[in-house]
């Protein structure tokens, strides 16, 4: 991985890569309170030039400000080359309507620092430089939820849309686009300027994504992904991101809907050990009833670059599998431990919210660096497993279905489940958006916990505000096991995740003096990986820097 910024030099555990697939550029690294730094991404194919539709916005809680300021920081520099012209590709048929000079022929100038270096410039001023990436070369916004600090920055641009001649697209999960319509593009807290309802203006059109793929779509390895712009194709999957404190249609499983009236003045869960202290007061009466409870939707999106076939994972907020009312997360590692084993899988870009100074009845929903390496020791396990099955004269290999998850294995340990988990399930309503696609299987991340060939990873979670648990050292074990069976290509190398880059995202500002709370989650999650030898190393995003993966 390279990264360009002001602090890459002072990283000395950044891993230069010879040939990167990607580029993000971190508009955005925080998850608040600070509103000029939530979480805004653009990623781009290296093989692609800077032509239209060759950027993928991913979440938008800040965009067209952060872009003006890079392009502020860095046009000083640019360099003017007389005599090139823009490329035809990038001109569209009535260039001045959508952002072009009328000079199209006039020598033009070219970033040479900063993430969007060699970027040719049909325009003199940072505003309006800016301005052109964000209405012709970024055609996507693909949001995890649809959370403020996710899509504010978004659905403000969305008024500079009046001049373009074709429609924005926003890429989510069903139940995101409905709360972005419902919510936002509603004629009340934003006009519509959606292409459905009441009033729609037509700027922006909706495309919902299928949870776990679409496995009519796409061939091999691309199975279940659908293009989202020039070069990249995406899968989703929906990942659990607290609980609801309203009932509304926006929910995960483990839930039911309720038309008493009633709502809840707390409805988190704190963690699995620690008894729910639940009261919600009837509208029209006054004794407390029990709530219905649902885990809210989030999502991890796989990227995968078209022109070499590598991909990166990027989430959304999350929480821990451990805590949740609807633990989802296993499944994307499930998906993502097939991909590191075929070394198709370059980085993952995932939130850590808090240090470990958190307690788990604090998490509203995040990760901090102890459930962090917790989850990740869950996807090392899976790495170690499908290394194991794919190992040549191993008594038998695994077989995956299109997307690459149903195994006889999985099958038969689903069977074997104990008539309690059986029961516990069946008391449980599953919402329709969390259910596993034709073809695909989910398997409990508890189920994993608690397989005999599987650390018992609970105990870790039940640590509260432990920077260190004790866990660790029950984690490193099995790991080791494994490593050394004759069967284990991972034999030869000490660590499952070698070579994996961690780009932490969403840290919180505490907004206090002292240690600055990325920092210290950083130097957490590394001491955390030393202890557990997973071998991924961790880097921290910041706003204005870009990773090449």
């Amino acid at each position: 991985m390279r990264r360009d910024g002001p602090s890459s030099a002072a990283d000395a555990e950044v891993v230069q890569s010879p040939s990167p697939a990607f580029q993000i550029i971190v508009l955005g690294a925080g998850g608040g309170p600070n509103e000029n730094n939530v979480i805004g991404l653009l990623v781009r194919s290296t093989a692609r030039p800077w032509t239209r539709d060759s950027v993928l916005a991913v979440d938008a809680g800040v965009h067209l400000a952060s872009i003006i300021q890079i392009f502020e920081d860095h046009l000083p520099k640019a360099t003017r080359k007389p005599g090139m012209t823009t490329t035809a590709s990038a001109l569209p048929t009535n260039g001045e309507a959508i952002g072009f000079p009328a000079d199209a022929a006039k020598p033009k100038l070219f970033l040479t620092t900063g993430p969007f270096a060699n970027l040719e410039l049909p325009f003199e001023s940072a505003k309006a430089n800016a301005t052109y990436v964000f209405r012709n070369l970024i055609s996507t916004y693909l949001i995890t939820h649809p959370h403020l600090d996710h899509i504010a920055g978004f659905a403000i641009n969305t008024a500079a849309l009046q001049q373009t001649v074709r429609r924005k697209r926003v890429a989510a999960l069903p139940s995101t686009i409905e709360a972005i319509k419902e919510h936002i593009f509603n004629g009340v807290i934003w006009p519509n300027l959606s292409d459905e309802g009441e009033g729609a203006v037509g700027f922006v059109s909706y495309d919902r994504l299928v949870d776990g793929g679409n496995v009519a779509l796409g061939d091999g390895e691309g199975r279940g992904y659908i293009e989202v712009c020039d070069g990249l194709a995406v899968k989703g999957w929906s990942v659990s991101h607290g609980e609801c404190i309203k009932r509304h249609n926006h929910k995960g499983s483990y839930s039911s809907e309720s038309t008493d009236g009633s709502f809840p003045y707390y409805s988190r869960r704190p963690s699995r050990k620690e008894p729910q202290v639940t009261i919600e007061m009837n509208r029209t009466q006054n004794y407390p009833q029990s709530p219905e409870k649902a885990a809210y939707d989030s999502a991890a999106y796989f990227l995968r670059d078209e022109h070499t076939g590598k991909e990166v994972l990027i989430f959304g907020d999350v929480e821990p599998d451990s805590v949740s009312l609807s633990p989802r997360t296993a499944r994307v590692w499930q998906d993502a431990a097939v991909k590191i084993s075929a070394a198709l899988l370059t980085g993952i870009l995932i939130e850590c919210s808090y240090d470990n100074s958190q307690s788990d009845t604090m998490l509203f929903g995040h990760l901090t660096p102890r459930h962090l390496i917790t989850e990740l020791s869950v996807l090392a396990n899976m790495v170690c497993n499908v290394s194991s099955d794919t190992t040549p004269g191993s008594p038998r290999k695994r077989k995956r279905s299109g997307n690459g998850f149903r195994t006889p294995e999985t099958n038969s340990s689903r069977r074997s489940v104990s008539k309690h988990r059986t029961r516990r399930r069946t008391r449980s309503s599953v919402s329709p958006s969390t259910q596993m696609p034709l073809g695909m299987q989910r398997k409990d991340s508890r189920e994993i916990a608690s397989t005999p060939e599987e650390p018992d990873l609970r105990r870790i979670e039940e640590e509260n505000g432990t920077a260190s648990p004790p866990g660790l050292a029950l984690r490193r074990s099995p790991l080791k096991q494994r490593r050394s069976s004759p069967s284990s290509p991972s034999s030869s190398s000490s660590k499952p995740l070698h070579g994996l880059q961690i780009i932490i995202i969403h840290v919180k500002d505490a907004l206090q003096d002292g240690p600055d709370v990325g920092e210290t989650i950083l130097a957490q999650l590394r001491q955390h990986e030393q202890e557990a030898q997973l071998g991924c190393t961790f880097t921290l995003s910041k706003s204005g820097d870009s990773y090449w993966l």
